[in-house]
């Protein structure tokens, strides 16, 4: 395989720099550039027949490309000027349309710093003309317009006519310029950087939308000018300002804007960046003051601009200005300290107000020996602690953001012992504070109350202090596998997880054994263990979440050895003693961000190391006060409450769901932990009962936890499985009487879980069904799924066990009859069925409601249910009230109920004369659609009554005529329907409903002659309808072709 060597250390030598000029000509042996492994590929092939080189300036040949089984060899010609150790300017016949440098360019350059002796140096083509005469210089004028006429013949007699002209502007200026000879030394030199195509390919990028990885391309560049920044290159401020005229230029942006929508988070990180680019260029320590001026300016002019996007989103809430070191001092509202609208550039605007000249900052930065006198160290100091050693007291983001522009601009050294200066201060700040709280302790529990101390958090900051410390720290104790000098052509996205070692701290303190590793870990733990009030803003929350989740996967990367064990220990101790000014202290303000997902990271560290402490830790964490009316101060055993300083801004926590599941995540951590051990799960189910108040979550824990104690290669852990039945208790009696898309699934997941518990869960869900189901779950799903065949079998149970649970299932069944009779009598009738006494109370219970709280529906259905039992007088009862509920009108020949109607008369039919002639009135009564009663006349008059043989009664086997009760009545309300419905279809019949009309008369003709004098009453009906409806002649005429 290829294999890389880094070239910088060669080019040195040669008196030119392979900077990263324009994302191009930078070293790639670090970041695996393409255009470096194929120009070293190319320069090693020898293919480069022909090389000229003008003396000092310009640099030109012909690099050819090999051909391939695919492509034909290719010949391009590259052209490149240099000044003052840069490149100032590349061509390549190539065309190449990217903000980075060419194979063929790179391959040029390496040749020369390769081979330079085959490279011939020239004279600048000035001092080559001197030496000519004039037939010299005219065959050299005419043989360059011979080789290339149709490329410069044109500009060729455009020159001579000016130079014949004694009047034009070249004769006017001394000498002739010369490509070949370079620039004055007052002439500005910088890297080459095609800032065309920058802006090219910045736009395109944007127009892409965060598709097609343009995202992705977009942090590339980025890393580009942090690259071009640690080389100190003066191009990456030259890119940025390309790159942010163009995000400027965003169309969107006044879209947004007018619409008053939020950009996406993909394109707000982008901003993020931006801004935080700009913060790193202006902190540079060694940039002009004129630079920094022009720089200011431009920044002003964009950050006035109406479309510039604000630092936090669309609010306008602000945090405090980047040059205020923030007193700790609960005496500042966020009010007093509130600015008008800050953008995105912001920061970098106020960053031009710093400066590097601060003495003390010149020797802690230059200096890893720079302590403060031994007989000095008595007393209060400012600028050393106690051990002598420097500190720095700045406000901590922007001391930060001095880190990373040391750390981005080259200076690792300086960086780090900045963040060595800054993490002592830190830990004078712990100290004072934990001094201040043992003095306010007893006051702060009994009032309970707390205010935020620190104004803005360092987690979700726009200048990342937390996250800035860590990388700089973490750099330094980075183990590279392999040489910079020898790197292998691997994939970036196959990268392996860093790999890191103790590198002991730079002091001049003699008994110091601290790594940069463990002040790595610490800071990052005192940074996310800050108490801070929840920002304001969708953007800002979700920030504080991801800048959260980023510095724990970085924490994670780190292996914990004995001495990283012992600052986690430590710095937990603190946290948990920390009063106010630490979000895991015993008070909290109701609005301090929550500390769950940070208590989930350190008690899965903990654990292994320290059990006692990994708990404590993680409760202390699960309360969540801004959900509580009167929020818990700390442990879940503490008595007192805290009550928020301030009015509720409930609403505004954008991110609430996010960081409940965060908080059921971490309880469900400790519930797996505990696995086993009866008082430790005791602990995480209390806690999690006072602090948790989503149902959902609540069952999700329930099924986590009974997933868990009943592992399917293993025996079922008893103590998890009561927790995993007790939290799912609790959710039943959460959603009672809420409603809840998902409560039938918890129901059935209840009675599963009982189950798995034993006989004495379900006895027990049985018999306090009140408080925990409806009526209709009771019955329909509890008391049946503990009455299955299956559920018997799965418990293996004996009689009496079989017994205990049917007398509670039948106790429960009548308890919600008698509570819900409408929806639970069927279900309680049918848990009855095998006790007597139980099932006649049951449908006791159904007759005493139906008069009154059930509907026809329902007493049908318990009707046809008891015929199918085999009780067909109670089934008639039941269908003889039903009936009495129902009203069928005249058009309603399609209605729901006229099948039970139908089953109602036919089961009447068949118990005798006696019952039909009891439901005949009420059908009458009930039933007013002449097609349905005509359909039961029929029914009736095919078979004889009387056919389901009742014990103990005597069947005629005779028909039943319509000339006597009870069916007499029947025909006559049938015919009367059929009257009052012809009048009324009458009165709103249009011409495309007479053909229909005419066959309901025809039915209706059917049902007269079943009378002794039907035909006349028929013919009496037609004439008086031909009378009365005279008017509708082609109707009437219809109706006299039919019936005469």
């Amino acid at each position: 395989g290829l294999r890389w060597v880094c070239l910088r250390p060669v080019l040195r030598s040669l008196g030119l720099e392979l900077h990263a000029g324009g994302g191009a000509a930078c070293c790639r042996a670090c970041t695996h550039c393409r255009p470096f492994a194929k120009s070293s590929w190319l320069t090693l092939s020898l293919f480069l027949p022909l090389f000229f080189y003008a003396p000092g300036f310009h640099l030109s040949g012909t690099v050819t490309e090999p051909g391939t089984a695919t492509e034909p060899e290719m010949t391009y010609k590259v052209a490149i000027s240099f000044d003052r150790c840069k490149i100032t300017s590349v061509t390549c016949g190539c065309g190449n349309k990217d903000i980075f440098y060419c194979a063929h360019v790179v391959a040029l350059s390496l040749y020369r710093i390769r081979k330079p002796d085959q490279v011939k140096l020239r004279l600048p083509i000035s001092e080559t003309l001197f030496q000519m005469n004039r037939d010299q210089l005219q065959k050299f004028v005419q043989y360059l317009i011979t080789a290339h006429h149709t490329e410069v013949l044109p500009t060729a007699q455009k020159l001579a006519d000016e130079i014949l002209s004694s009047n034009s502007e070249i004769n006017q200026v001394h000498g002739a310029p010369d490509p070949t000879a370079g620039a004055s030394i007052d002439d500005e030199n910088c890297w080459h950087l095609d800032e065309e195509q920058v802006r090219e390919q910045v736009k395109l990028f944007l127009s892409q939308g965060g598709y097609y990885g343009s995202g992705k391309q977009l942090n590339s560049m980025f890393a580009k000018v942090r690259e071009m920044l640690r080389m100190r290159d003066s191009n990456g401020a030259r890119m940025l300002t390309l790159i942010t005229e163009q995000f400027m230029a965003d169309p969107r942006l006044s879209l947004w804007r007018q619409q008053g929508t939020g950009m996406t988070d993909k394109c707000r990180q982008l901003w993020d960046e931006l801004g935080a680019l700009w913060v790193c260029v202006v902190l540079n320590p060694h940039c002009k003051l004129e630079e920094k001026s022009c720089w200011l300016r431009q920044l002003r002019k964009w950050s006035d601009m109406d479309v510039c996007p604000l630092e936090d989103g669309n609010y306008g809430n602000e945090l405090p200005n980047i040059t205020n070191a923030l007193t700790q001092s609960a005496g500042h509202s966020q009010d007093s300290l509130a600015r008008p609208r800050r953008t995105v550039f912001t920061r970098a605007i106020e960053g031009c107000d710093l400066h590097w000249q601060d003495s003390h900052l010149q020797r802690i930065i230059s200096s890893d020996f720079y302590m403060s006198p031994s007989y000095q160290r008595e007393g209060e100091s400012l600028l050393f602690n106690s051990q002598g050693q420097p500190l720095w007291l700045e406000h901590v983001p922007t001391a930060c953001a001095r880190v990373d522009a040391l750390r981005s601009h080259g200076y690792p050294k300086e960086a780090l012992r900045l963040t060595v200066a800054i993490i002592n201060t830190l830990r004078l700040q712990q100290q004072r504070q934990l001094e201040i709280y043992k003095h306010q302790k007893k006051e702060l529990l009994q009032r309970g109350a707390t205010t935020i101390t620190n104004l803005e958090g360092w987690v979700g900051h726009p200048l990342n202090p937390v996250g800035c410390l860590f990388l700089t720290l973490t750099e330094a104790c980075r183990l590279e596998e392999e040489s910079c000098l020898e790197i292998s052509g691997t994939d970036a996205g196959d990268a392996k997880p860093p790999v890191y070692q103790h590198v002991p701290v730079a002091t001049g303190s003699p008994d110091s054994s601290e790594s940069y590793l463990a002040l790595a870990l610490e800071v990052a733990l005192v940074g996310m263990g800050q108490q801070r009030v929840m920002p304001e803003g969708l953007y800002a929350q979700d920030k504080v979440c991801r800048n959260e989740e980023q510095i724990i996967a970085r924490l994670q990367e780190l292996e914990l050895d004995a001495a990283l064990v012992q600052t986690l220990r430590k710095q937990c101790i603190l946290l948990l003693e920390g009063g106010p000014f630490s979000g895991l202290g015993e008070v909290i303000h109701r609005e301090s961000v929550p500390m769950h997902t940070f208590a989930k990271y350190l008690f899965s560290a903990l654990l292994p190391h320290d059990a006692d402490l990994a708990y404590k830790l993680a409760l202390r964490a699960m309360r969540l006060p801004v959900l509580e009316t009167t929020a818990p101060s700390g442990d879940v055993s503490h008595p007192h409450h805290l009550v928020s300083v301030v009015p509720s801004r409930y609403p505004r926590w954008f991110t609430l769901g996010h960081l409940e599941s965060q908080q059921c995540e971490l309880a469900s951590t400790m519930l797996t932990a505990a696995k086993g051990d009866m008082l430790r799960l005791r602990t995480v189910l209390e806690a999690i009962q006072k602090n948790i108040h989503s149902s959902s979550l609540i069952f999700k824990l329930a099924q986590d936890a009974f997933k868990i104690a009943t592992p399917a290669d293993n025996s079922s852990d008893t103590t998890l499985l009561n927790v995993a039945l007790e939290l799912g208790l609790q959710v039943m009696r959460m959603t009672l009487s809420t409603l809840n898309w998902r409560r039938r699934e918890m129901v059935r997941w209840l009675v599963t879980c009982a189950t798995e518990v034993g006989v004495r869960a379900l006895v027990s869900i049985l018999q306090s069904w009140y408080t925990l189901f409806t009526p209709t779950e009771a019955t329909s799903i509890v008391a049946a799924t503990v009455m299955s065949h299956n559920t018997i079998l799965r418990l293996s149970l004996d009689y009496p066990q079989r017994e205990e649970l049917a007398s509670c299932a039948r106790t429960l069944a009548l308890q919600c009859a008698m509570k819900d009779p409408q929806n639970c009598a069927l279900s309680a009738l049918t848990l009855c069925e095998k006790d007597h006494i139980a099932f006649e109370t049951a449908y006791q219970i159904v007759i005493d409601a139906a008069s009154t709280g059930m509907t026809y529906s329902q007493l049908f259905t318990i009707a046809r249910y008891m015929e199918h039992r085999g009780y067909p007088l109670r089934a008639f009862k039941l269908a003889s009230l039903a009936m009495t509920h129902l009203n069928l009108a005249y058009n309603q020949d399609t209605h729901p109920a006229i099948n039970d109607v139908l089953w109602a008369c036919a089961l009447s039919h068949s118990l005798g004369k006696n019952e039909l002639a009891a439901i005949i009135p009420l059908v009458v009564k009930s039933v007013h659609c002449a097609t349905v009663l005509s359909d039961i006349l029929r029914r009736c008059t095919m078979t004889a009554p009387g056919l389901a043989g009742i014990p103990g009664r005597r069947n005629s086997g005779k028909l039943m005529s319509t000339d006597k009760a009870p069916l007499r009545q029947l025909l006559d309300a049938t015919i009367s329907a059929y009257i009052n419905t012809t009048h009324s279809r009458l009165t709103h019949i249009s011409p495309r409903h007479y053909g229909e009309f005419i066959e309901f008369l025809s039915k209706a003709r059917e049902t007269f002659l079943l009378a002794q004098d039907g035909h006349i009453q028929f013919a009496q009906f037609i004439d008086n309808l031909k009378q009365i409806y005279k008017g509708k002649k082609k109707l009437m005429m219809l109706v006299r072709e039919r019936f005469g």
